[in-house]
């Protein structure tokens, strides 16, 4: 839809529209002459009033405003652009500046910057990253944001004011580690590898990404990359701005070409650029002890058997006297490696699961040690934090799981010792449904049943 530019016109509307005109008018298309500087001239009427609402004493008459506002930074920044800037409105942004989101503090970082007020924009920087998180495991950095009821206003949104960080970032530091690493969590977190959240989002995602390679110079390489494998040629590629997005890619080494034992890949690079590779590994393993392994999802189980520890409580009888009730409790004891049990006792296996990034549509199998059986065979629903769908299947339990948020779950079930002997539990094994790439295991564990 398109809104005017009239009196009764949405600012917010009006603002991102000729956000979006002057982008266009930057990079060379034909904009219908009169359509952005009127919007220009209503948004500036705009400011003009906020600033006169600003400006009455705590003892006026209504209406007045007592601070501004994430809007006020967004138009702030428009006009800035567009070369207008009011050393009033920047005077208050600023003397507000903790009471804005950290989006609108983006966006008002950018404007700091075009007008080269280094004092202030220094102190907005730092205002930012107070929220900052590096991972350098995962290579990755992003602001940690908790909108909490703020999710359906504009400035709630957490990758747009992820991408408002990268374009502050290309236009102050667009070399730096941080930007590299903030870059990479956008990446990461696509849906299904194509577009964020909405249209919109993906639109200034796709905005910050192209500012950022420009800013950064990796829009233009210009090298020759060879890929070794053991000291030998096994690939040549020339990469430039021309082929950027289209040159071949992929060394693919299967079965026999690649023997038993170590290797080493080299990438050697001649000329200018940066190079980004990913390097993917398929085996089967005859190892006994297999060990854990993942990344981007890890996966932990525990093993726990299950003690009675009853307790007697008091409880309100029907005419208010207090009567004792007894409840089951159990007491969880963990078992490490080639821990003993008896036939019929009851053990809990918890996995502990830690997301480096928001997922969709993951599955967690538990491979269930022969000698052992559910206790609960209902498949369903569990109520917690991940909503999973458990299934109970004769050699394993499956957890999947529809949206999987960053950071620490867990979920668990029990089972009953049974049949005497020596069992292996393989691995727990995690992956995600429509990007296999994305893989974890648990450790291996090897439990005893006596009679």
């Amino acid at each position: 839809w398109f809104y005017g530019f009239g009196e009764h016109s949405y600012p917010h509307t009006t603002a991102t529209i000729v956000h979006g005109l002057q982008i266009a008018k930057a990079n060379g298309a034909a904009i219908v002459p009169g359509v952005t500087e009127n919007g220009i001239k209503w948004l500036k009427k705009y400011q003009n009033k906020q600033i006169g609402l600003l400006k009455k004493r705590i003892t006026d008459d209504y209406p007045r405003k007592s601070q501004t506002d994430n809007l006020d930074a967004f138009v702030f920044m428009v006009l800035v652009d567009a070369g207008i800037s009011n050393e009033e409105m920047l005077d208050f942004l600023y003397r507000d500046r903790t009471k804005l989101s950290v989006y609108a503090k983006c966006m008002f970082g950018m404007a700091l910057h075009r007008l080269e007020k280094s004092d202030q924009l220094a102190m907005i920087i730092r205002n930012i990253e107070q929220y900052l998180v590096t991972d350098d495991e995962n290579q990755t950095a992003y602001l940690n944001l908790k909108n909490g009821g703020y999710w359906w206003y504009w400035y709630g949104s957490e990758y747009e004011a992820q991408a408002y960080y990268l374009k502050l970032l290309a236009l102050t530091d667009p070399k730096s580690k941080k930007a590299a690493g903030l870059v990479k969590y956008l990446l990461n977190n696509r849906k299904h590898a194509t577009y964020w959240n909405s249209t919109r989002d993906t639109a200034l995602c796709i905005e910050a990404l192209a500012d950022y390679l420009q800013a950064s110079g990796e829009d233009k390489p210009d090298m020759q990359l060879q890929i070794f494998v053991d000291g030998t040629l096994k690939k040549e590629v020339k990469i430039n701005a021309e082929n950027l997005f289209s040159f071949d890619n992929k060394l693919l080494i299967e079965g026999k070409a690649l023997k038993a034992g170590k290797h080493t890949i080299e990438l050697r690079r001649k000329g200018t650029g940066p190079v980004y590779f990913n390097a993917y590994l398929t085996n089967f393993t005859l190892e006994d002890h297999i060990k854990k392994a993942g990344l981007e999802i890890k996966v932990q189980r525990k093993i726990y058997k299950l003690k009675r520890d009853d307790k007697n409580i008091k409880v309100s009888g029907a005419h208010g006297q207090a009567l004792d009730q007894r409840v089951e409790r159990y007491k969880r004891i963990e078992l490490a490696d080639y821990s003993i049990l008896k036939s019929g006792d009851l053990i809990e296996v918890e996995l502990e699961i830690d997301s480096k990034n928001d997922y969709e549509y993951i599955l967690f199998e538990d491979m269930k040690a022969a000698g052992f059986e559910a206790v609960n065979l209902r498949s369903g629903y569990i109520h917690n934090d991940i909503r999973a769908y458990v299934e109970f299947r004769d050699e394993r339990v499956a957890f999947m799981v529809r949206k999987l948020a960053r950071g620490k779950h867990s979920v668990s079930y029990r089972l009953r010792a049974e049949i005497p002997g020596t069992f292996s539990a393989l691995p727990t094994r995690a992956s995600a449904m429509y990007a296999p790439e994305l893989k974890a295991n648990s450790d291996e564990i090897k439990l005893t049943i006596t009679e």
